[in-house]
């Protein structure tokens, strides 16, 4: 005899799948980002019908078409326009954006930044490859200096966006970082996205590996990836090293790597605190050339998280207050205004 319940299946990754083809170029970091999506969209605790993914113009683009949820791929760069009207008519739904560093810091750039200082309820993942994939191989917005490429056969000339520090320059009240290599840290910083009220901005270094493959390879190979990347945990201190002997300490307002040892140990050491505004600026000035000598190793992880009023949520208040005080509103009144002209 069977009993009626009214909790809801247990979903799986292979639920947020679909039966389209995935057509991404072999070994594409895209692969490795849709599988972390898949499996952390399970546990988020969000029906699937609740749940929207939204793209503008690339390869990343076409996530939509591999959800098995409601989405939209929209026009180049205006992924986050289209986010904005669908979270203000319906608050409930999680909404999920997916750009690129072209789609969302060149034509889109303007788009996400207004985003980020609205702070919508919203999710942006930004793959940043440092390339034009879609568009066979031109320099982005985030390709170093010098680079050759096919728009700039003599090498760039441009100083690259950092993405971060333009989150930061939004006020965007969640930063974080994490790479298409590191399906563990992806998923932990998905579901930290997820659970964050605000926008929530996350860049995942993603490897184009026809038309600028390696460019992170410093960061995810074996025999580099300790000495170059630096995990930020809260509340711990920063250590890092192939044989984490190595840490970051602050002399006042700089930053120094230092060796652990003798006269030195973690209780010296820049202790990561997500809520502190100062520290996560000069965590995401660690930006420089890997290939420069005494440089600092790469951060990933939360930079910053902060609280802040969402945008759907003071709009729904003002209409709810303005009903209250005056009354349901006139649209035709609305339309024409308060000032009219006399034409003799």
């Amino acid at each position: 005899m069977s009993t009626l319940t009214n909790e809801a299946p247990l979903l799986t990754a292979k639920d947020f799948a679909t039966d389209q083809e995935v057509r991404w170029c072999p070994g594409c970091g895209d692969y490795s980002i849709l599988a972390q999506v898949q499996k952390v969209m399970p546990g988020i605790g969000v029906p699937k019908e609740n749940i929207v993914i939204i793209s503008g113009i690339g390869c990343s683009s076409r996530f939509p078409y591999y959800m098995n949820t409601y989405g939209m791929h929209s026009i180049h760069g205006r992924a986050t326009a289209v986010a904005s009207g669908l979270k203000a008519a319906r608050p409930e739904l999680s909404v999920w954006i997916v750009t690129g560093d072209g789609d969302g810091l060149s034509i889109g750039g303007n788009h996400t930044i207004h985003m980020l200082r609205r702070n919508f309820d919203v999710n942006i993942l930004l793959f940043n490859n440092q390339i034009y994939g879609l568009t066979k191989g031109q320099y982005s917005p985030t390709s170093e200096e010098h680079k050759v490429t096919k728009s700039t056969p003599f090498g760039s000339i441009d100083h690259p966006f950092n993405p971060l520090a333009l989150a930061m320059g939004a006020e965007a009240t969640f930063i974080a970082r994490s790479m298409d290599r590191d399906p563990k840290n992806l998923q932990a910083m998905l579901t930290r996205a997820h659970q964050h009220r605000g926008a929530s901005f996350l860049e995942i270094y993603q490897n184009c590996n026809i038309f600028n493959d390696g460019a992170f390879e410093i960061f995810t190979e074996k025999s580099t990836k300790a000495e170059e990347t630096l995990f930020l945990e809260q509340g711990k201190p920063l250590i890092f090293g192939a044989a984490q002997n190595k840490g970051i300490k602050l002399d006042g307002f700089k930053p120094v790597v230092v060796e652990l040892g003798e006269g030195v140990s973690a209780d010296d050491l820049w202790i990561h605190d997500e809520r502190d505004i100062n520290k996560a600026q000069l965590l995401i000035r660690m930006f420089d050339n890997p290939k420069n000598a005494g440089h600092f190793p790469r951060p990933f992880g939360v930079f910053y998280e902060t609280d802040r009023p969402c945008y759907e949520d003071l709009l729904r208040m003002q209409i709810e207050e303005t009903i209250a005080a005056k009354g349901p509103g006139n649209l035709d009144k609305l339309l024409r205004g308060n000032e009219i002209w006399e034409i003799q």
